[in-house]
């Protein structure tokens, strides 16, 4: 979600010489972008000899500004060794001596979305942004895009209305649960030339072959075996893609597929699939949004009181 401002700052200073950190899994969102000349990959789990090459490779640049979109501890570091000459970041306690302009996270009133956040960034050196850009994230590589037609073909999928559902958590709170997939996709099955694919990360093969063993409607599965750009080349060939609030309900986003998400304990007016064709699902309560620590009901009523009915009749309106 730091793409539209990323293609803001490209806009504002085209000939600027623009670099990004990032982390090594999520590399592939943004190699290729047009409006980043370098990039920098950090390890998850990173030795303090790695880490302080990689803040000397910054040093040598010299860079005139740096933006620090995560505001985390090790962002913050290579903020402060960065030697930039101004240096953007948000008001954190603790941490505001490192920054020469400090912005807030959320306003008085409100909130602010998290693409807006980033993009206020851009507008504190002075930018003017008139409309705000869409999610800008690379084209698969060929290989990749051979790879989706060949599982498209070899399965006859190109005449059929393709659905995506995103079975991974993350965490228990955004855990929807096996049942609740395993009774949707049987709705969902109901529908003539519809056909599903479950995506989700490796750690999700537990989940995907409960899914697949209670199922009594046909599903395919590729859980696990996409990388992220893969994973955009999929859902942009399809009719739909349904999951909870997630990383790859925002590379959705960044494709013309419709989505319905799952909205438990985060609010969509921080994180709603920007500027997308979609319909949010959502239940009122007044512990949202939580920090995902601990539920004070211990049932995660939030997500959980969302029922594959309600799911099933948001889908109708895409298939």
């Amino acid at each position: 979600m730091t793409t539209p401002a990323v293609s803001a700052l490209r806009e504002g200073f085209p000939d600027a010489f623009i670099s990004y950190i990032v982390e090594k899994p999520y590399r592939e969102l943004v190699e290729g972008n047009p409006g980043l000349d370098k990039i920098f990959v950090l390890e998850k789990k990173q030795s303090k000899r790695d880490f302080f090459k990689l803040i000397r490779q910054v040093r040598k640049e010299k860079y005139d500004v740096v933006l620090d979109f995560h505001g985390g501890p090790r962002a913050s570091l290579i903020t402060v060794f960065s030697k930039a000459k101004l240096k953007v970041g948000y008001r954190i306690k603790y941490r505001n001596f490192i920054y020469h302009i400090k912005l807030p996270r959320s306003p008085k009133k409100g909130r602010f979305h998290s693409v807006e956040n980033h993009l206020n960034f851009v507008k504190a050196l002075g930018i003017n942004i008139e409309f705000p850009p869409p999610l800008s994230l690379p084209r698969s590589q060929k290989t990749e895009a051979e790879k989706v037609k060949k599982f498209l073909e070899e399965n006859k999928l190109e005449e059929n209305k393709i659905i995506i559902i995103h079975i991974s958590a993350g965490n228990e709170f955004r855990d929807w649960g096996v049942d609740n997939f395993v009774k949707l996709t049987h709705l969902l099955g109901k529908q003539p030339e519809v056909k599903m694919v479950l995506i989700g990360a490796s750690e999700d093969k537990i989940a995907e072959e409960e899914i697949l063993k209670k199922s009594t409607t046909p599903l395919l599965s590729l859980v696990g075996r996409l990388n992220l750009r893969e994973v955009k080349e999929l859902i942009s060939q399809s009719s739909l893609f349904v999951g909870p609030d997630s990383g790859p309900m925002h590379i959705a986003a960044s494709t013309s597929t419709p989505i319905v998400a799952l909205f438990g304990p985060t609010l969509p007016a921080n994180f709603a699939p920007w500027q997308a064709k979609a319909v949010l699902i959502e239940k009122e309560f007044d512990c949202r949004p939580c920090k995902q620590r601990q539920c004070i009901y211990k049932d995660f009523r939030c997500l959980q009181s969302i029922t594959p009915e309600e799911v099933y009749e948001a889908c109708l309106r895409f298939i």
